[in-house]
């Protein structure tokens, strides 16, 4: 049996549907936000005076990149969660971050 999985993105704003992940660092975090097409231009022109006046950074091949969370903040229920995306037909990578739509059907998969 062939199965289908639709990702739809919800903007992280306002609810609506959301047209891109928008990937952005800032005090030495990186972060990303699902977002229209609409709030995202509205992120870009609120940054864009900011990048205009700002020097690009390159990264360093000699420096490593700092770990985006420790170890002891990992979610221990991300195999678990992992495993049952991929038994319930939903597009899924062994490694990375599992979109939070996933994580929510998980949650309410184990409650019902």
């Amino acid at each position: 049996m062939a199965q289908k999985v639709n990702i739809i993105l919800t903007d992280d704003l306002d609810g609506g549907e959301a047209n891109e992940t928008v990937r952005f660092s800032l005090d030495g975090g990186q972060f990303e936000i699902d977002l229209s097409a609409e709030n995202a231009e509205k992120l870009r022109e609120a940054v864009a005076p900011f990048k205009a006046s700002a020097r690009k950074v390159t990264p360093n091949k000699n420096q490593r990149a700092p770990k985006s969370a420790s170890s002891s903040s990992k979610n221990p229920d991300t195999p678990l969660i992992r495993q049952w995306a991929k038994e319930n037909g939903y597009g899924v990578s062994d490694r990375g971050r599992i979109h939070e739509d996933i994580r929510a059907a998980y949650y309410a998969a184990q409650q019902g």
